[in-house]
């Protein structure tokens, strides 16, 4: 039989689990969508591919044909931690890409995502979705995923068809390529209950060649695996990218 003590015991925890369950709800109704864009710059114009009006740092003339790269556990920063998004996005510069999230109503100072995806991600093999192989940035299970792959051609390249390939990625002990981003944005971003915001966020490709490391075509006109050239390359991720506008 069971006693008054039990009783109410039972009725407590059946009541924390209502009230949990009902502030969770209402949690996930008050949320708000923040739409970001991607685009993509060079030489202060926008990057069109096969266009071949480029010149790096080190006044090397190229012409990009592909540019891809992954973005994973974006949020947004402030004194209570915003929750991460767990998908991850393909985005590529043939398309007008952008990711839609929801985020909590409150005053926003940062945006943070990473470029790459997590080892756990990469141990799993061939997926569906943006980690579909179909995609193209899929190498094998033992080396994962390209987190960023760029393609395109270059009087300064000494491989063959004068073409550049850099496809970065490496998961692995000392060959990790994964860079965490973190943005400041120029005015502080207010979400309301409801609200839809958009954010575009700007790759600036004359970062790449140049940054926290040099990387001239005719230096490297291949990064194909993981290794040191592919950290160092990813070392100029987080230079890369700036929030252009809030609205």
């Amino acid at each position: 039989m069971m006693t008054k003590g039990m009783q109410i015991k039972l009725f407590s925890v059946a009541l924390a689990i209502l009230v949990s369950c009902t502030q969770y709800g209402h949690a996930q109704n008050n949320k708000a969508k923040l739409v970001v864009k991607f685009e993509t710059m060079a030489n202060n114009k926008p990057l069109v591919l096969g266009d071949s009006g480029y010149v790096n740092e080190f006044a090397e003339s190229y012409t990009i044909t592909r540019l891809k790269y992954y973005i994973s556990n974006i949020s947004l920063g402030q004194k209570i931690n915003s929750p991460a998004s767990t998908e991850v996005f393909l985005v590529d510069a043939a398309h007008e890409d952008s990711i839609s999230i929801w985020a909590w109503p409150g005053l926003y100072t940062k945006m943070i995502f990473t470029l790459g995806i997590d080892s756990a991600l990469n141990n799993s093999g061939a997926q569906d979705g943006a980690l579909d192989p179909l995609n193209g940035m899929f190498w094998t299970w033992n080396s994962g995923y390209v987190y960023f792959k760029m393609e395109g051609f270059s009087n300064a390249s000494t491989a063959d068809l004068q073409r550049i390939e850099h496809h970065i990625g490496g998961y692995q002990g000392p060959n990790k390529a994964v860079r965490q981003i973190e943005l400041n944005l120029q005015q502080p971003l207010i979400i309301n209950e409801g609200d839809q915001k958009e954010m575009t966020v700007v790759l600036n490709l004359d970062k790449y060649w140049k940054g926290q490391n040099d990387i001239s075509i005719a230096s490297k006109a291949l990064i194909m695996i993981p290794g040191e050239w592919a950290k160092k390359s990813a070392d100029n991720f987080p230079g890369m990218f700036t929030v252009k506008i809030v609205k």
